[in-house]
């Protein structure tokens, strides 16, 4: 008689953000989407932000969604809490700040846990937690904030760029890449743009223009469009059994180029 297999339980998640506007929300929208399809076999058993109510509208905003996803919400403001310690400098708060969080989350234990749009360096969370990131760049691509990446590429004159899940580590943006996808930064979408600062040195336009700059918003928006399915395919697979993190996590694991299956669901978003 043939053996039947078990299905897999749900993966059970954890999910830190800032919640600082709708990259960070269209994330956890994206996730939710794919668990309420039935695509991600996974739940959510907390969303952890480093923000309260009241702090910002683009927070406030995330918070609520939260809410009314009925999803247990833990909140402790990095703000306040440096200011409650003196505001001494943040290198010397982070592992405190990180063990009044844990404090926070006890008694939750995710399977794995994502940062998506979460701003804080995590030393002791991701000791304690596995946790997985999205950075918006290709694993050779420039470290940083997603901000901070954009003006790399327009510096660089770079033709493409990329999105990458990753390890969570001490080391900011170097942990073992899960997954990764690419795309192009030229071509009609962008030539116009860069024709427009053809010659004009780079920290010129972001003084003066900053993130208005056309350039910059069309590079933003391609990374948007692509870092929600990429975390989402992320996870489906992991989910699955097809990504194995713990092997990635002992640098046993070739990462994933997610590029094909990304690019289709981008035209399937833009089609409509």
């Amino acid at each position: 008689m043939a053996l039947i297999e078990s299905p897999r339980p749900p993966l059970r998640l954890g999910w830190f953000s800032t919640g600082r506007g709708r990259g960070s929300l269209g994330l956890l929208r994206a996730a939710l989407d794919a668990i309420d399809t039935g695509r991600l076999n996974a739940s959510i058993d907390f969303v952890f932000c480093n923000r309260e109510r009241g702090q910002a509208s683009g927070s406030d905003c995330f918070l609520d969604f939260v809410k009314s996803r009925g999803i247990s919400q833990v909140t402790l403001s990095s703000r306040r809490f440096r200011r409650d310690h003196g505001n001494r400098p943040w290198r010397e708060l982070r592992e405190p700040f990180d063990l009044a969080a844990a404090d926070l989350l006890e008694g939750h234990s995710p399977d794995l846990s994502v940062n998506a749009g979460y701003m804080l360096i995590a030393p002791v969370l991701c000791r304690l937690y596995r946790m997985i990131n999205v950075h918006p760049a290709l694993p050779t691509g420039p470290a940083g904030m997603w901000n901070n990446v954009i003006w790399k590429l327009i510096e660089q004159a770079a033709d493409r760029n990329g999105a990458m899940v990753h390890l969570v580590t001490e080391d900011v943006d170097e942990g073992p890449v899960l997954a990764y996808c690419s795309y192009p930064i030229r071509g009609p979408r962008f030539d116009p743009h860069w024709a427009a600062i053809e010659g004009v040195e780079s920290g010129w336009l972001n003084k003066d223009q900053g993130e208005d700059l056309p350039l910059f918003q069309a590079i933003r928006e391609a990374g948007l469009l692509r870092e929600r399915p990429l975390l989402v395919e992320t996870l489906c697979a992991v989910a699955d059994g097809r990504l194995d993190v713990e092997a990635a996590a002992s640098g046993g694991c070739v990462p994933a180029d997610l590029t094909g299956v990304v690019e289709r669901a981008v035209r399937q978003a833009e089609a409509g």
